[in-house]
């Protein structure tokens, strides 16, 4: 069973290690940048939208557990924005641990996260994933998500 916990400020710094450099890595594949130049936007874009951490007023920041006898196994993290007026969440991040991966857990979070949020009268979710990410399409896909728009971009310096 996956349960969802509220991130600790201790365990912050490790979200954030993982997520700019994930980012940062994203951007670069996606908009062409220098790996430099790719982490010094990853890291601006997360300080402003994550100004006060995991204390972000608007903002959820979540571990993900599997609960396993004897003991609970922290496997990935999820972040997120509710949109009370509008029904809907944005999930801003979804990450299952490497170990943790090819075992299933990410379609099993997305269901209990469906679970969790239909019981908040959430009606939708919302995200946005890169391109040449085809694990987590193929997820998200497998889950029932479907494709409302393609995300462009061109460089027009030199």
């Amino acid at each position: 069973m996956i349960a969802f916990r509220s991130m600790t400020e201790e365990e912050y710094p490790a979200f954030l290690e993982y997520f700019i450099s994930d980012y940062a890595n994203e951007i670069q594949s996606n908009y062409r940048l220098s790996p430099a130049e790719s982490l010094v936007r990853a890291t601006n874009e997360i300080s402003g939208t994550l100004a006060a951490g995991v204390n972000t007023p608007g903002q959820v920041l979540l571990c993900l557990v599997e609960r396993s006898n004897p003991t609970d196994r922290h496997i990935g993290y999820l972040w997120y924005k509710p949109d009370t007026t509008m029904g809907s969440v944005f999930i801003y991040d979804f990450h299952i641990f490497n170990s943790c991966q090819g075992m299933g857990l990410g379609k099993q979070t997305l269901r209990a996260f469906e679970e969790h949020l239909r019981e908040k009268d959430f009606k939708e979710i919302r995200l946005r994933v890169a391109g040449d990410n085809a694990r987590a399409r193929h997820i998200y896909e497998s889950s029932g998500f479907g494709v409302t728009g393609v995300n462009m971009s061109k460089v027009i310096t030199d």
